[in-house]
């Protein structure tokens, strides 16, 4: 077959990945000279550890399994399998802890509850004061700013897979072929458009704007290299009340997250570069327009928990940064994948799991569309 993927996202290069590698002809458009979405502004974090048990949890768990093997064949996507540490500091903390390690699916998140003691022997870089630490042993880490690329490179090999920067596709023609705004028409035997959070334009009038799909914007940053390794990517207890994994109605509702937190629905996540810097991050805002700054208080205040975890002031900030992703809706769906042609199919939202699912998301489309 000849498969046009749109879209260079990390969702797109993996349904290029998946289509190549069982034997077909992908031809990959991408309307920027190279990806710059929420595909590169993210924390390069396979996350299983909170996702929701049923579908959501299995498709993390496979997708888990398929980022190790594509990081066996290629080392350029930075892939590590450093587990994750969530400190816990009070006693409702704790009981959502320890309600995740008692429940029927810890065992296959790698689920385990363990002493500071125990974590400072498996992270030594937390030096702060906490209880006790939730640990995942399943979640890994990518590099986001450079995954891409190296997969893209390992596809060009092939002799199978053409990459088209600078060309946005404008339009649909015939069942299965489209139209770039430089003219040329691209024609495949399916087209698989992976857009983010691009929702304008032509997926807009593919769908008529039905689509259960919303953006979300998000602030991050990265500092200078720590200095030392963060041997895990670390979370705090905030991030119970925002994944659903986790039992937190009593975290919400007996205990109010600090004024600034609570106004930017905010988590510390933090994970270390390969260069030694550490990511840390997130906010979340839903309300349209977006704000076109970033602010301050945020950033000030996921340096003060980083800070009290790591017993540490953290390196010089180097890069400060705001993103958008796409989120689907419908909490049934782990994606919003629908069928918009004869032959086009758009799939997008997988919102915050996106670097966790794709491979398994993209490996689900291959299998329908019967690649």
């Amino acid at each position: 077959m000849r498969v046009i993927v749109v879209g260079a996202g990390v969702l797109g290069t993996m349904h290029a990945w998946h289509a190549v590698n069982r034997g077909h002809q992908v031809v990959q458009i991408e309307r920027e000279a190279d990806a710059r979405g929420a595909s590169l502004r993210n924390f390069g974090q396979i996350w299983v550890s909170g996702r929701a048990a049923g579908e959501e949890l299995a498709t993390a768990l496979r997708a888990r399994e398929l980022w190790e093997a594509v990081g066996a064949r290629v080392p350029g996507i930075g892939f590590r399998a450093n587990g994750s540490l969530t400190p816990v500091r009070t006693e409702r903390e704790l009981a959502v802890a320890e309600a995740a390690v008692a429940a029927p699916d810890a065992a296959a998140r790698g689920f385990t509850l363990l002493t500071p003691g125990e974590a400072r022997a498996l992270n030594p870089a937390l030096r702060g004061e906490f209880a006790a630490a939730l640990r995942c042993e399943r979640d890994a880490a990518v590099e986001p700013r450079t995954a891409q690329r190296a997969l893209r490179e390992a596809l060009a090999e092939t002799g199978r897979y053409t990459f088209l920067p600078g060309r946005e596709v404008r339009d649909v023609v015939g069942g299965s072929a489209v139209r770039d705004d430089h003219g040329d028409v691209h024609h495949g035997d399916a087209v698989v458009l992976c857009t983010g959070a691009w929702l304008g334009g032509l997926v807009r009038e593919l769908t008529g704007g039905e689509l259960p799909v919303r953006r979300v914007r998000l602030q991050m940053m990265q500092t200078a290299p720590l200095g030392e390794a963060l041997t895990t990517s670390v979370a705090d207890a905030d991030s119970f009340r925002y994944y659903p994994a986790y039992a937190s109605a009593d975290l919400e509702a007996g205990q109010p997250q600090a004024p600034t937190a609570a106004a930017h629905r905010m988590q510390l996540l933090m994970v270390q570069r390969l260069d030694g810097g550490l990511t840390i991050g997130d906010t979340h805002e839903y309300e349209h327009p977006f704000a076109f700054d970033t602010l301050e208080d945020p950033y000030e205040h996921l340096t003060g928990v980083a800070e009290s975890l790591l017993g540490r002031p953290l390196p010089p900030v180097r890069r400060r940064w705001a993103g958008v992703y796409a989120q689907c809706t419908d909490p049934r769906r782990v994606v919003c994948r629908q069928r918009v042609g004869d032959r086009i199919w758009l799939v997008t939202g997988p919102g915050g799991r996106g670097m966790t699912c794709s491979p398994a998301i993209a490996e689900t489309t291959a299998n329908e569309l019967d690649w």
